[in-house]
């Protein structure tokens, strides 16, 4: 209500701990709110609630697995909490700016990090690890699309063991690819200028995704232009050690402590892990089928191969999310079932995930009702493997005189008479005995 006084959300305070804690941080005991004054018309009060000197979070710690196979620390300064600012719309008018007014006021928790960034690559992986964080902490849904986590961008140039240039900052960029392509111009930029004699100007900038370009916003100020001073309707923050043990009671297993579990438990391969763990639903989906059922225990690796490739392939085409996956992580626990007991071969599983993805029918009444089970029986296949040979004398003889590559158009023509039922092994081990 306009006129109102500030009251501090203990929801947020409590989010904003979750996440410091996420994040490897410093919970700071003692934090104050302050006001951070400036003049833009994306803030009609002229001044915004912010943190300034003693914020609620303070130094921490995101891991990012490199593609080398490294990994790289990037550090924390602080995390605090402020109001949001409105949002300024360039898109609607070519002659006129217009600012939209619904988010501001609204709290948002703004993280700050060293400048250990030295690539976009780097960057896309510590947007994504940051966002992994929160989604699991349930603190931000990660929707960048819709503005629940944007990204502030400073960017200084430098040679080899000079120091840091004039920095610029990019405001409120929306998607890692934007994030990446303003980067990528304002370097180039910044660089051009100081080539050619120039020198970089302190901005604050706006990327346009249109143009893939950057142009300025405002002159970027320093601290003491914004004169901070403690907010006088708010009082100092004081934190307990129980309210901090009882954040910490609530923190789930994160991307991190699950990658290692992957990696101990199942033997997955660091490049699995980390494919199962970046996203929260994801990694739940994977949990849930691998404890489905006992007999899949021993299966982490073919479960995440159907979940990496197959399932994501049919997702991927309809623009869904695996949380709104229309087979349920029984469903695949099943199917997987079937094909490692050698009911069903992986050729014809992949067909049944397509009728299960469709239908939304279990894997085994969809084996049942189109009579999909594999063929075990040996004297039958032994049966189809001799009148195979028997139709296809000369090329027996083409084989035994050392053309073993022939040995794939015999089982060819055996799938074909079976239609796909045969089991694989068996079959191999049987034509190869007998055509010799």
């Amino acid at each position: 209500m306009p006129g109102m006084l500030p009251v501090i959300n203990k929801y947020c305070i409590e989010q904003a701990l979750k996440s410091g804690i996420g994040l490897k941080a410093e919970i700071n005991k003692y934090s104050v709110f302050d006001r951070k004054n400036y003049f833009y018309a994306d803030l009609p009060q002229g001044y915004q609630i912010s943190q300034y000197k003693y914020p609620i979070v303070g130094k921490g710690t995101v891991s990012i697995d490199l593609k080398n196979g490294t990994s790289k620390d990037i550090r924390i300064v602080r995390l605090h909490l402020e109001q949001d600012a409105g949002k300024s719309l360039h898109d609607q008018n070519p002659l006129k700016t217009y600012v939209d007014l619904n988010r501001s006021g609204v709290a948002l928790m703004e993280i700050v990090s060293e400048p250990d960034l030295r690539s976009t690559e780097e960057v896309g992986l510590y947007i994504s690890k940051i966002r992994s964080i929160l989604m699991y902490l349930d603190t931000c849904d990660g929707n960048m699309q819709e503005g629940s986590l944007r990204a502030d961008v400073n960017i200084s140039i430098r040679k080899p063991g000079e120091e840091y240039g004039t920095r610029c900052e990019i405001k409120n960029l929306n998607s890692i690819k934007f994030i990446k392509q303003a980067i990528n111009y304002e370097a180039k930029r910044q660089i051009d200028l100081v080539e050619n004699g120039g020198t970089i100007e302190q901005n604050t900038l706006l990327f346009n995704p249109q143009t893939g370009k950057t142009k300025p916003m405002r002159s970027k100020e320093e601290a003491h232009d914004y004169r901070y001073f403690p907010d006088p309707d708010l009082l100092p923050l004081e934190i307990t050690d129980d309210e901090i043990n009882f954040i910490k009671k609530q923190i789930p297993e994160l991307p991190d402590e699950r990658k290692k579990r992957y990696i101990s438990n199942y033997g997955l391969s660091s490049y699995d892990a980390s494919i199962l763990t970046a996203d929260r639903t994801i990694s739940d989906y994977f949990d849930a089928v691998i404890n489905s059922n006992k007999q899949l225990k021993g299966s982490a690796k073919i479960i995440s191969n159907w979940i990496s490739t197959e399932l994501f392939s049919l997702l991927n085409k309809d623009n869904l999310v695996i949380s709104n996956s229309p087979v349920s992580s029984e469903n695949l626990g099943q199917l997987v079932k079937l094909v490692i007991t050698n009911v069903i071969s992986g050729k014809i599983a992949k067909e049944v995930l397509v009728e299960m993805y469709s239908s939304q029918k279990s894997a085994i009444d969809i084996v049942e009702q189109k009579g999909l089970k594999q063929m075990t029986d040996t004297s039958e296949i032994e049966k189809i493997i001799q009148s195979v040979l028997d139709e296809n004398k000369e090329m027996v003889s083409q084989y035994k005189s050392g053309k073993t590559k022939l040995l794939g158009f015999f089982v060819g023509q055996v799938m074909k008479k079976t239609k796909g039922k045969a089991n694989p092994k068996l079959l191999n081990d049987l034509l190869i005995k007998m055509i010799n």
